[in-house]
């Protein structure tokens, strides 16, 4: 046989092999794993450390399409809720993210309890799991935290994340303002805070924590 053929037989013999513990081999040589082998491997196998400069997708597609969901709480009660306005950067010679969450979200309450959270993004075919964390509150049922079909993980911290998570930010909250309609200098955006005030009687809070650690999935 041919030196060359024999060559690149053993290689996608070696690409095969390396492939086959739990999953299929994606083009960007990572294992794409089922549900099942999701839930059953723990989190020091599913995530690597990596610097909040190297988070490797844009913060515009992560937070304006693909949507953040914020967690807080301890392992006997948390709870989480869909973001889909906030983003990252620098405050105070120090990574941050912010988020601006409306002053009545159960999971901001926590969040101010444990002083600690997590914001995660996910691949699309979770798109309707992490949709059914914005549909009803956790302050009167943890109905939607028992039902989801995501599985709850603690980080080496001790934060609360889920396993099917392709990007976790765990993070220390560090501030947590009030708007002001009067600071807002396009109408509608001031309208918009204004209503909101009207179903919460009391303005959006804008949030932010410092970024402690950042876990991509392997």
């Amino acid at each position: 046989m041919n030196k060359s053929i024999i060559i690149a037989v053993m290689g996608f013999a070696a690409l095969f092999i390396s492939g086959c513990k739990g999953g299929t081999v994606q083009e960007n040589n990572m294992v794409e794993l089922s549900r099942e082998e999701i839930k059953s491997l723990p989190f020091s196998e599913l995530f690597k450390a990596i610097e909040p400069k190297d988070i490797p997708e844009s913060v515009f597609t992560l937070v304006g399409e693909d949507f953040s969901v914020l967690t807080a709480g301890s392992p006997s009660h948390y709870n989480s809720m869909v973001a889909g306005w906030g983003g990252w950067g620098i405050l105070f010679n120090n990574p941050v993210v912010f988020s601006m969450l409306r002053s009545n979200r159960y999971t901001l309450e926590l969040m101010r309890k444990e002083q600690t959270y997590t914001m995660k993004f996910f691949d699309i075919e979770f798109r309707d799991d992490i949709m059914l964390f914005g549909m009803s509150s956790g302050r009167d049922s943890d109905d939607k935290m028992r039902n989801t079909q995501l599985t709850a993980v603690q980080t080496p911290a001790g934060n609360m994340v889920f396993k099917e998570a392709k990007l976790i930010i765990e993070c220390k909250l560090i501030q947590v303002t009030t708007v002001s309609p009067y600071d807002f200098l396009v109408e509608a955006n001031r309208q918009f805070v204004v209503d909101a005030h009207a179903e919460t009687n009391d303005f959006h809070k804008m949030v932010y924590g410092a970024i402690t650690n950042v876990w991509i999935r392997k």
